[in-house]
């Protein structure tokens, strides 16, 4: 069973810090592409970052770019979102989410395997 578990979201002011893990398991997710999506209550979901299967190479959503970092260990199968000098517009759903293939795509759809998801929720 393939499971991706999400954990680390909570309540944080303007400006603050949090860190979100997801724990895979059910398979070794060491080549497959893992990206982290958001979605706001009344908005599309959105692409936050996604880290190459096998590689240390990310990718960042713009509204993101110099905030956050996603990084994987690879002997816990985990993958980590770091959450720099948060606004109120990063208050959302954050969910996890795996593909097999070794290349980060922006696109949700192409994604086969998703979290439930962790509320982050910034205050001003």
């Amino acid at each position: 069973q393939v499971s991706l578990v999400e954990s680390g979201g909570g309540l944080v002011q303007a400006g603050g810090s949090l860190r979100l893990s997801c724990a895979a398991s059910g398979r070794t997710f060491t080549n497959y592409a893992m990206a982290w999506f958001r979605q706001a209550p009344g908005k599309e979901r959105e692409f936050v970052a996604g880290i190459l299967g096998g590689d240390k190479l990310a990718i960042y959503g713009d509204s993101v770019k110099g905030r956050f970092i996603i990084s994987r260990d690879v002997a816990k199968d985990t993958v980590y979102l770091e959450m720099n000098n948060l606004e109120p517009e990063d208050t959302a759903v954050y969910s996890c989410a795996a593909r097999s293939s070794v290349y980060v795509t922006k696109r949700a759809a192409e994604y086969e395997y998703w979290g439930r998801g962790t509320q982050v929720t910034v205050s001003s």
